[in-house]
């Protein structure tokens, strides 16, 4: 049975598609990966199936009487809501009925005995309602929930806005537990999320029943959990049974005969074209000359996709730096309270260092503490000589309107508009993106402008703050490969043990040294 239809849907941005005639449908128990490369539209399509988003063309229809729960990976958390708020949001519908009930009690005194009649039925009806969905125990659904996600320990009346990213994903994935829906809409959820979270998700998806649609591009986790495949690819929409590996065996497959099929069909017309050229002036070949036209005319020519630009990330080495780059001396990290044991570490010239542990523990507060950009709560932090660094921020503000050329130019203002245009072109970005605004692009394409600025300085250590999140599967492999080849340190937190497995980094697990569990 169909949950949801989506029929002919078209939409875009300005002058530049992101849909065109694309149809989908989602059947009881599909568990849908749906794929594509950094910029094709998934977060756009979430929106729009969800009617946060209207499209220009087409229909989106839903089965009576669902309701689906959605983990958006821009979802904003207002500053001043805790915790618990936002944990108590996911009842809403039922307080909305409290709220029914309420304003029925206080119109009752003045109804007439018809009306009162009618009132006491539709009264009972959502005092059932809020009885079903245990409205009474609402706070001890709260705790429960709380305690799986170990939110608890953060405090629930703690703000949300003072989380780390992994914490915040925690808490929304939590709201969306409680809101029980009958259809999950992931987006990106691994994202920011630790090692033991993501194992966590992992088996809940597994034993999920009903049907959900996941966007990842963290692929050993995509295939664990899903049984459909939905590719995005030059505003088309294409389904595959089986997993992520078995959908690119029949994709390359699918090219090679594309490809096959358009070289012949060159041939042909080239063929065609040539002898209307040579014929069509003699009276003795016109007819066969106009007949060859006419299947000219008619022929259904294909084409072939235009293919994205693949990032090519290079980054540049600067001057040799001091044997010793960070020391540290006892130092505690931390805001209001500490966050850590006393610390003493050496990070020594042409070291490569992954910093792994649970979300929250203080692995971004030890990058700032170590580039200056917070002071230690207690302790000492040294940086050595003739250190070029480049820093990797987790996060940035998302309402920048400046566009991916701008951005540029301010980080190197000498630079010429070809010489910009040419570092974005490499980084995989397309024409339109680079004259958009930084603020419209995916958190993928964001990412790799944010990438663009650190590679075409010249550093000597790298600091990168889960720099795969968002990235789509080629613009990893490239990152991966540039990181190999750099010749400078690397100090960096992720999540992802195939990937810094990969480059052969030395692990540091910061949980032995945080007060943080």
């Amino acid at each position: 049975m169909s949950i949801l239809n989506v029929e002919h849907l078209s939409h875009g941005f300005g002058d530049r598609a992101i849909f065109q005639d694309v149809s989908f449908r989602l059947l009881k128990g599909e568990h849908i990966g749906l794929i594509g490369a950094n910029g094709e539209g998934k977060s756009t399509f979430m929106n729009i199936i969800t009617g946060k988003l209207p499209p220009e063309e087409g229909k989106v229809e839903w089965s009576k009487h669902v309701r689906t729960g959605y983990l958006d990976q821009h979802t904003v958390l207002e500053k001043g809501m805790t915790i618990r708020d936002v944990l108590q949001s996911a009842f809403n519908f039922l307080y909305e009925m409290e709220a029914q009930v309420n304003a029925i009690c206080d119109k009752m005194g003045e109804a007439s005995e018809e009306e009162l009649a009618d009132m006491m039925e539709e009264m009972g009806t959502l005092q059932d309602m809020l009885m079903a969905h245990d409205f009474y125990m609402i706070d001890s659904k709260v705790d429960e929930v709380a305690r799986a996600f170990e939110l608890d320990r953060l405090g629930l009346d703690s703000d949300v806005t003072e989380l780390s990213g992994g914490q915040r994903t925690r808490v929304l994935l939590a709201k969306l537990l409680l809101e029980k829906p009958d259809i999950l809409l992931l987006d990106e959820p691994t994202n920011y999320l630790d090692v033991q979270h993501i194992e966590w998700l992992k088996r809940y998806l597994q034993e999920y029943e009903n049907a959900f649609i996941l966007i990842s591009h963290d692929i050993p986790f995509l295939n664990s959990v899903i049984n459909i495949i939905y590719h995005m690819e030059n505003q088309k929409l294409s389904r595959y049974v089986g997993d992520y590996y078995h959908f690119q065996e029949v994709y390359e497959v699918q090219k090679s005969q594309l490809e096959a099929a358009y070289n012949r069909q060159q041939q042909e017309i080239a063929q065609l074209k040539d002898f209307v050229a040579r014929n069509k002036a003699r009276v003795a070949t016109r007819n066969m000359a106009m007949s060859r036209q006419k299947k000219l005319d008619k022929m259904d020519v294909i084409t072939l996709a235009e293919e994205r630009p693949k990032p090519e990330f290079r980054f540049k080495n600067g001057r040799t730096a001091g044997k010793i780059l960070f020391h540290t001396e006892n130092l505690v990290i931390g805001y209001d309270s500490p966050l850590s044991a006393p610390i003493s570490i050496n990070m020594e010239r042409g070291s490569r260092i992954v910093m792994v542990g649970a979300n929250g523990i203080g692995k971004t507060t030890l990058l700032k503490s170590l580039l200056g950009l917070i002071r230690p709560y207690d302790g000492t932090v040294e940086q050595g000589d003739y250190l070029e660094i480049g820093y990797f921020e987790q996060e940035v503000s998302g309402d920048n309107t400046t566009t991916c050329m701008e951005e540029i130019w301010q980080e190197f203002p000498s630079w010429n508009q070809y010489e910009v245009r040419s570092a974005l072109a490499k980084c995989g970005l397309t024409t339109k993106h680079i004259e958009s605004q930084v603020r419209v692009l995916s958190g993928g394409e964001q990412a790799k402008v944010r990438l663009c600025k650190l590679m075409n300085r010249e550093t000597n250590v790298l600091l990168l703050d889960e720099p795969t999140n968002h990235l789509d599967v080629d613009a990893k492999d490239s990152l991966l490969t540039a990181l190999k080849e750099y010749k400078g340190s690397i100090l960096m937190v992720c999540h992802e043990p195939e990937f810094y497995e990969a480059l052969g980094a030395q692990v540091w697990d910061c949980s032995s040294w945080s007060l943080r569990r």
